[in-house]
């Protein structure tokens, strides 16, 4: 049920999303730095905002609630799109959005951590982000029959978008039951720091991966804009995102098996080789075939990668401390992912896209390098 939530709100998201780059730059003018900073800045504060919301979740001992007003939010900012009519307003929707996708995110994952099984979290993860990911490869679907139904109108998309988001509103209340848990005693603030000293060095040292992870692959936005470089017709360019997600829709369940079984430590490193790859094959060339291959190459990463951190943060943190723990998580990676998104848009538009992506190609070989350096010295 969580995976279906998940599904239906990304359908209305990617919608928007998939769009909001071109939106941006040929409606509204906006060059790629501004493009790069509102997704920088609405992502960070996504990832911020979990901080808190996970540590509420657990101060509270309920997950299921502050995963409802997330959701909700995320759902009736999407009117705010259809209405923009400067970066301003887009900026204030996408920081908006990005909140309540902030308050549901710590507590949903969270919850997922704490109806599965330890034996199978990783599928677990793995399956929940299948679905997640099937929406965002059929919002951008959605995206484009519509831009070719009503000749690239992309104020009325956004108004669709608005109808999945609700209903992922309605399936959360009435389709998932949150676990009972044990009261132990009184509640305490969950940041306080003899509860963070209870992270220990193996949270932290994942912690630090993900953000340099995160650090290596900036915003999405930046895919849809490079294919836009290929001279593909506007209504047709989201479905650079419908590749990606459906090959990260396809990996991440089967990836996530796979960390049930082998070390976590080779897959990160194979996710960042793909990410190499992806970086480089865009780098080379703006040819719409040379395109897809990057894309489906940056999904295979995704599939490799978000489910397994998600689930390496579940086997290092406390059951009690588990919305912290993905807090802090996020709050690091979303540092990583504002700084990744402004330098992307500075280089993109000083020294253009292919160098963008080769500065990609080298920030995942210093994550590979960083990799086999805490490898060697905890060997």
């Amino acid at each position: 049920m969580l995976g279906f939530v998940s599904a239906l709100m990304d359908i209305s998201s990617e919608m928007i999303h998939s769009l909001l780059p071109l939106f941006l730059v040929t409606t509204l003018g906006a060059s790629a730095l501004t493009v790069g900073l509102i997704e920088g800045m609405a992502e960070a504060t996504a990832l911020i905002v979990r901080v808190f919301s996970g540590a509420f979740s657990d101060y509270i001992g309920r997950r299921k609630t502050l995963a409802v007003f997330g959701y909700a939010l995320g759902a009736l900012t999407k009117p705010l799109f259809a209405l923009a009519n400067s970066t301003g307003v887009v900026l204030t929707a996408r920081l908006f959005d990005r909140i309540g996708k902030g308050i549901r995110g710590a507590p949903r994952d969270a919850l997922v951590a704490d109806i599965a099984p330890q034996h199978l979290r990783g599928a677990a993860f793995g399956l929940r982000q299948s679905l997640d990911t099937v929406g965002a490869f059929l919002g951008p679907l959605v995206a484009v029959g519509l831009m070719l139904l009503w000749s690239d109108n992309f104020r009325a998309v956004f108004w669709v978008s608005v109808l999945p988001g609700l209903a992922a509103v309605g399936l959360l209340l009435v389709g998932v039951r949150e676990p009972q848990r044990q009261e132990a005693g009184r509640r305490i603030n969950p940041i306080r720091r003899e509860n963070l000293k209870r992270l220990g060095a193996s949270y932290w040292w994942v912690v630090g991966i993900g953000a340099v992870f995160t650090l290596a692959r900036f915003s999405e936005a930046f895919l849809v804009l490079r294919a836009r470089q290929a001279g593909i017709p506007l209504a047709l360019v989201p479905l650079v995102m419908v590749a990606m997600n459906l090959v990260y829709a396809a990996t991440a369940y089967p990836f996530g098996r796979l960390s049930d079984r082998m070390s976590h430590t080779c897959l990160l490193r194979l996710g960042l080789v793909i990410l190499i790859g992806a970086d480089l094959v865009l780098a080379v060339n703006n040819h719409w075939g040379v395109i897809l291959v990057g894309v489906v190459l940056w999904g295979v990463h995704m599939g490799i990668t978000q489910g397994l951190l998600a689930r390496m943060i579940a086997d290092n943190a406390p059951a009690d401390l588990r919305g912290t723990a993905y807090g802090f998580f996020n709050l690091l990676s979303g540092i990583a992912m504002l700084l990744a998104s402004v330098i992307a848009g500075l280089l993109w538009d000083r020294l253009g896209a292919s160098f963008t992506f080769y500065a990609g190609a080298g920030f995942c070989l210093l994550a590979l390098l960083g990799l086999a350096m805490v490898r060697r010295s905890a060997g």
